[in-house]
C-alpha cells in the first residue's frame, strides 16, 4: 500500500529534512538549504536552538498537560513576560490557542460575544479585506480575500463582506487610502452599522499579497471608521506580531509600532514559538475583555492550547529575543535586504516592485513592468522561481492568491548573516531569469 502525503497534491512538493541549525536545513541526500522562508515565515532566532529544546523538555517532564484554564509554571512565565516586555499597553486580556488560524477565529467569536455581552446582538457581521489570508478554518477561510484556498469549498463557506485592502502598486485611485477608506464606509453602511461586529484584517498583508505596505494614513482612518461605527478592529499579526516587521507589533499605542493605532484585538502567532511549537496569542483590551466577562460569557480554550511545552518555548525565544536584540536586527538586516533587492531588480523588466518592512519582504514578478501585465495562471511563475532557487540551495514562499499571483514572500531567521543575504540577493535573480526565460 503506498501512503500518500501530503494528503492531495501541492505545487510545493516535499523533500526530505533530517537537520536544520542557523538559518539552513539539510537534507537527506545531503544537501544544504538556506532557509530563506524562515519555513512559513515563521523561524525568527534560527533553528536549533538547544536552549528551547531543553525548556521544552523541563516543562514536559513536569507537566506534560494541563487543561489550558489552569496555571502552570511555563505558561506564568510566558504570561508575565508578555505583559512585562512585549504587549503594547492596554492588551490586558490573554487567551493562547494553537494555531493562527484557531486565534483569529477567536478573535472573531471575541467580537460577536463583545457586542451581545452589550445588548447588541444583531451585530455579528465581520468585514474582511482582498487579498488576506487569515487561516484554513471554514470560517477564516471564508472571511479572508484567499481565492485558491477557497477551491472546492466556496460553495459551502459563509458569507463574509471584504473590502479592497490597500495595494499601492495596483490601486486605480490617485489617493490609495481615501479609495480603500471610502470602501470599507460603504460596506459598514450596506450592511448597517448595527449589524458589524468587527473589521479584520492584518496590518502588511502577509503571503497572500506578499508584503504590502499600507499608506501611512490607512490605519489611522480605519481606526476612526470603527470608533464611529461601534465596530471592533481585529487585527491579525499572526505573520507580523513578535518583530517580524523589525518592530514588536506592527499596530499599537507603542514608541516602536509602524502605526500608533490601537486595535481592539491582536493575534500573533509564528513568531510567538519561532517554529518550536505550535502556539498563538489572542491579546484584548479590557474593555473588550470585562464586557464579556461581567455577561457571564466564555472564551472556550482547545484541548492543546498554552500546552505547557509550547509556552516554555514561547518563553524562552521570546527572552532569547529580547537578550540578543534580534528585533532591532530584524529591522537592520530587513533594510539592508530591501535596499539591495531594489538596486538589483530596480530595472529588471520582470519585477513590479520590491516592498514590505523588517524582514518580511517580497516581490512581485510580471510579465511586462511597463503596463504590470501579469504572466497567465497556468504558467506557475512563481512555483517554478521557488523550484530554480531551491534547485540552487535557497528556499523562498510562493506568495499570492491565485488572483494576486507571482509573488516571492522572504522572510528568514532574524539572525541570518551578510554572507547570507548576498546569498539571497544573487540566487533570486538568477531564479526569475530561469523562470521567466521562456514563459
Amino acid at each position: 500500500m503506498t501512503v500518500r502525503w501530503p494528503f492531495a497534491f501541492s505545487a510545493m512538493q516535499p523533500f526530505r529534512v533530517v537537520r536544520a541549525q542557523g538559518a539552513y536545513l539539510y537534507t537527506g541526500d545531503g544537501r544544504e538549504i538556506l532557509d530563506a522562508a524562515g519555513g512559513a515565515i515563521a523561524v525568527n532566532i534560527g533553528h536549533g536552538r538547544a536552549a528551547v529544546a531543553d525548556a521544552m523538555r523541563d516543562a514536559a517532564m513536569s507537566t506534560s498537560y494541563v487543561v489550558p484554564p489552569w496555571l502552570t509554571p511555563a505558561r506564568e512565565r510566558l504570561l508575565e513576560r508578555l505583559v512585562r516586555d512585549w504587549l503594547p499597553p492596554g492588551l490586558t486580556r490573554l487567551h493562547l490557542t494553537c494555531s493562527g488560524a484557531e486565534g483569529v477565529e477567536t478573535a472573531m467569536k471575541i467580537a460577536i460575544q463583545y457586542h451581545a455581552a452589550r445588548g447588541k446582538p444583531a451585530k455579528t457581521a465581520i468585514i474582511g479585506r482582498t487579498p488576506s489570508y487569515h487561516g484554513t478554518t471554514l470560517a477564516t477561510t471564508a472571511v479572508g480575500g484567499h481565492e485558491a484556498r477557497k477551491h472546492g469549498l466556496a460553495h459551502a463557506l459563509p458569507s463574509y463582506m471584504r473590502v479592497p485592502a490597500p495595494y499601492p502598486l495596483r490601486c486605480a485611485a490617485e489617493d490609495v487610502t481615501a479609495s480603500c477608506l471610502s470602501a470599507l464606509e460603504e460596506a459598514i453602511e450596506t450592511a448597517g452599522a448595527d449589524n458589524v461586529a468587527a473589521f479584520l484584517a492584518e496590518p502588511i498583508v502577509g503571503a497572500s499579497g506578499g508584503a504590502i505596505v499600507p499608506p501611512d494614513d490607512y490605519w489611522p482612518g480605519v481606526k476612526s471608521l470603527c470608533e464611529r461605527y461601534d465596530i471592533l478592529l481585529l487585527a491579525d499579526e499572526v505573520m507580523t506580531g513578535f518583530g517580524r516587521t523589525g518592530a514588536k507589533f506592527a499596530l499599537g499605542e507603542c514608541t516602536d509600532a509602524h502605526w500608533p493605532v490601537a486595535p481592539d484585538v491582536v493575534v500573533a502567532g509564528k513568531g510567538l514559538a519561532g517554529g518550536y511549537a505550535p502556539i498563538t496569542g489572542v491579546f484584548a483590551t479590557e474593555r473588550v475583555g470585562a464586557a464579556i466577562e461581567a455577561a457571564g460569557m466564555n472564551v472556550m480554550f482547545h484541548t492543546f492550547a498554552a500546552h505547557p511545552a509550547a509556552c516554555a518555548a514561547a518563553d524562552k525565544v521570546l527572552q532569547i529575543l529580547t537578550e540578543e536584540e534580534l528585533v532591532a536586527r530584524a529591522a537592520k538586516a530587513g533594510a539592508d535586504l530591501k535596499a539591495r533587492l531594489q538596486e538589483t531588480f530596480a530595472q529588471h523588466p520582470r519585477v513590479a516592485q520590491v516592498r514590505g518592512k523588517g524582514l518580511l519582504l517580497a516581490l512581485e514578478v510580471v510579465a511586462d513592468r511597463a503596463d504590470l501585465g501579469r504572466f497567465p495562471a497556468a504558467a506557475q511563475i512563481t512555483s517554478r522561481i521557488a523550484a530554480e532557487a531551491l534547485q540552487r540551495g535557497v528556499a523562498f514562499y510562493p506568495g499570492g492568491t491565485g488572483v494576486v499571483r507571482d509573488v516571492v514572500v522572504i522572510g528568514p531567521p532574524f539572525t541570518i548573516g551578510d554572507t547570507e543575504l548576498t546569498r539571497i540577493v544573487e540566487t533570486l535573480a538568477v531564479a526569475i531569469d530561469a523562470a521567466t526565460s521562456e514563459a
